[in-house]
């Protein structure tokens, strides 16, 4: 039976925290989700968000009676202090820090303040985020460490009790595409793989084996690399007995 107490998924449109989404579902009675927009260069990851909410619930009936609202948080003054390939026309590498150059300062501690702010006034005491240290770009804000010292920090400065679920951290993507498996099948996968948007470039032109996206950008070179992955173990373990 799912827990009674409801979620905040922080929802961008991408592969990770569709995952998440649907992992929420399964575990809360009532879902709610997140979505920021700080003129991040892909943008067109929000403009999906709809359309795969209206699928997750067209999935599964008990899935639609459990997805509730949906709120969009402005947040241009990110993006405007941001010297980034995610908030910039740039190409995507490393800067000097030794970082990769799409890292947005603050960008992760940003949207789970915000969330627990909503998460505040909507009486949601679980917060659902797709960051993860096993496969991810470097980011510090994506750390264990850091989401266990900011769950401390929120709960001590909003008097509440938040818990920030994590379902993706110890995995990587090619686990992410079988979680995903996991929990809805084929038919999650495929809304997956054709719904979501996790190309920095934006590029929603060619869809790939694995979804739509550039090809070259680290986000996709990190979703296709994970999609092949987890084909492939798939073919070598076969079928179940």
């Amino acid at each position: 039976m799912p827990a009674a107490d409801g979620a905040l998924v922080l929802f961008s449109g991408g592969q990770d925290s569709a995952a998440c989404l649907a992992w929420a579902l399964e575990r809360f009675s009532s879902v709610e989700t997140i979505g920021f927009d700080y003129g991040q260069r892909h943008r067109i990851e929000l403009d999906v968000r709809e359309d795969l909410r209206r699928t997750f619930a067209a999935l599964r009936g008990d899935w639609a009676a459990r997805l509730g609202e949906d709120h969009m948080v402005p947040l241009a003054a990110l993006g405007a202090i941001s010297e980034t390939s995610l908030t910039r026309e740039a190409a995507f590498g490393m800067a000097k820090e030794g970082l990769p150059d799409s890292f947005v300062p603050g960008r992760n501690l940003i949207f789970l303040t915000f969330a627990a702010a909503v998460a505040y006034r909507r009486g949601l005491r679980h917060i659902v985020t797709g960051v993860c240290e096993t496969d991810f770009s470097g980011y510090p804000d994506c750390r264990d460490d850091t989401i266990k010292a900011l769950q401390v920090a929120l709960n001590l400065g909003m008097e509440k009790r938040f818990v920030l679920h994590t379902p993706l951290m110890w995995i990587d993507k090619a686990a992410t595409w079988a979680l995903t498996e996991e929990i809805g099948g084929a038919a999650l996968v495929e809304a997956i793989r054709v719904g979501t948007h996790t190309c920095y470039a934006g590029d929603r032109s060619v869809l790939h084996e694995w979804g739509y996206g550039c090809g070259r950008c680290p986000a996709c070179e990190l979703r296709a690399a994970g999609h092949a992955r987890w084909r492939a173990e798939a073919v070598t373990e076969g079928p179940s007995a």
